[in-house]
């Protein structure tokens, strides 16, 4: 690939190099204001294929992450590995004074979550994590309504279906790997709608009751779900998620006094919105899609401006919270308050 940088390029280096990680990757290739300077892979083909791609030195080709921390000159770092590393290597980072955008979920536990929530909001780094819909302009709509706006939803209705029925048949993947996943499809997908609900609307959930199909007898990897979320404001939401059917296809609807948010998709197509009034009557508001920012460039701009990135921590460690309290309760648990389960969240939702 053709490097595009400045003389003051924010150096990055990059860890994890499937799919999602080579993305990225092309992004800061790519992008004028940061050079991708070193990659890191435990897979030695997966590490070779990308970095001829990204066009990466092979004296600048790692197998070890703190190697790669330790040897290349960076001010920050993408991680697009499995969920059950993003807690160290988020950490790594950061002890090295690294700036760090994170592919979800932030952790694997909401005490990892919590933890690195805590030395972010402590540190004058920019942590980012990747949930992609905050870049959105349907959900810029919602959340210009609600959580930046002065009205309240009542009823909210979210829905999440992918295609992983060959993980579940092979459990070869590492996504049915419980140290790398630390969960099944509602952690991996499903947290993307959960994370939507919770920044479009600003609400604060108390109680989460969740029916969880689990795939294993440790209840580990879960197939699909049905989870009522309760508020603080009286509202009530209902998400549900699904592995094991053929399309993706993703609906998040919001309902206040005043009418109504849909929000839908497509398999990878644009996430799309419009709005219903009072009356029932549906209206297709302009989007500019043209002005949508890159995961990358969003990255960038929070790191050249101070500002606060797209996606926090903290909105991680919510996604998580909430997430993790529907495994508990999927578990036998029943109806859980979240603030019983995890004392240590008091005030995370303020």
């Amino acid at each position: 690939m053709e490097h595009s940088e400045s003389d003051d390029a924010i150096r990055v280096g990059l860890v994890g190099l499937g799919s999602l990680g080579v993305r990225l990757g092309r992004q800061f290739v790519e992008l004028p204001n940061s050079e991708l300077v070193a990659v890191s892979d435990v897979s030695a083909s997966g590490l070779a294929d990308a970095g001829r791609e990204l066009g990466i030195p092979e004296s600048a080709r790692y197998a070890e992450y703190g190697a790669m921390l330790d040897g290349t000159e960076l001010d920050a770092v993408a991680i697009a590995t499995p969920n059950g590393l993003h807690y160290d290597q988020t950490l790594a980072a950061l002890d090295r004074g690294l700036h760090v955008l994170c592919e979800k979920p932030i952790a694997t536990s909401v005490e990892d979550a919590h933890d690195i929530t805590r030395r972010a909001e402590a540190s004058d780094r920019v942590v980012m994590l990747g949930y992609q819909r905050h870049l959105n302009p349907a959900y810029d709509l919602a959340r210009d309504r609600w959580a930046l706006g002065d009205r309240e939803p009542t009823f909210v209705t979210g829905e999440l279906t992918h295609d992983w029925r060959e993980y579940y048949e092979t459990m070869d993947d590492w996504r049915m790997d419980p140290e790398l996943s630390g969960g099944g499809h509602l952690l991996n997908v499903g947290t993307h709608v959960i994370d939507a609900i919770l920044w479009t609307t600003g609400l604060t959930p108390t109680h989460v009751n969740a029916h969880v199909d689990f795939h294993d007898e440790d209840q580990i990897f879960d197939k699909q779900s049905s989870i009522v979320i309760e508020f603080a404001n009286g509202a009530v939401g209902n998400v549900s998620d699904s592995g094991i059917v053929a399309r993706t296809r993703e609906h998040v609807h919001l309902w206040d006094d005043e009418g109504a948010v849909y929000l839908e998709g497509t398999e990878w197509d644009e996430r799309t919105g419009y709005t219903i009034d009072a009356e029932g009557t549906e209206h297709r508001p302009h989007l500019d899609y043209s002005r949508r920012l890159s995961k990358g460039t969003a990255f960038l701009e929070a790191i050249e401006t101070g500002a606060e990135p797209p996606a926090t921590a903290r909105d991680g460690l919510k996604a998580t919270a909430v997430t993790m309290a529907a495994y508990e309760s999927g578990r036998g648990a029943g109806r859980v308050a979240i603030t019983d389960l995890y004392p240590f969240l008091d005030g995370i939702f303020d």
